[in-house]
């Protein structure tokens, strides 16, 4: 009978133990952290005062730009998410299927759109001093936003 009582509590703590380390195996989209739902995709490094003088030429425009980090494994199609400004204008990504643990950095000039660069075509500079970038998915839901300038510090 003793045997079968220390069977019991080996099979018990495995189990027991097999759900903590489930538990901790949780993707960081389903951790709940914060009370909401993390997004794999979010926005990264931003460069929104082009280096060297602001002379409107595509080169100075392409030199500002917002990365759009994927931290998942799993690839994501961006079609439809969009990047603002507080300002209103907007980047409507089209076909771009972002791998998972990759980046794309969103240029303000013109450009040929490739895996890692794409371009919104824009003759003004979009990314002030003090602004926010807002990454929203398809459906509309924002995913991260990232202000910097006054009041607000860069994370």
């Amino acid at each position: 009978m003793s045997a079968a009582r220390d069977i019991r509590r080996i099979a018990a703590a495995i189990l027991a133990s097999g759900v903590v380390l489930g538990a901790g195996a949780l993707p960081a989209a389903a951790d709940g952290h914060g009370g909401r739902d993390r997004s794999a995709v979010v926005i990264g490094d931003v460069q929104y005062d082009s280096p060297g003088r602001d002379d409107h030429s595509n080169r100075s425009l392409n030199a500002e730009w917002v990365e759009v980090k994927n931290h998942s494994r799993h690839a994501v199609k961006l079609r439809g998410f969009t990047l603002t400004d507080k300002q209103g204008n907007r980047y409507r990504f089209d076909r771009l299927r972002l791998k998972g643990h990759s980046s794309v950095k969103v240029h303000t000039g013109h450009g040929r759109d490739m895996r890692h660069h794409v371009y919104q075509d824009r003759r003004n500079y979009v990314w002030d001093n003090n602004d926010t970038a807002t990454l929203r998915d398809a459906r509309g839901r924002v995913l991260d936003r990232e202000s910097w300038g006054r009041g607000h510090h860069h994370r």
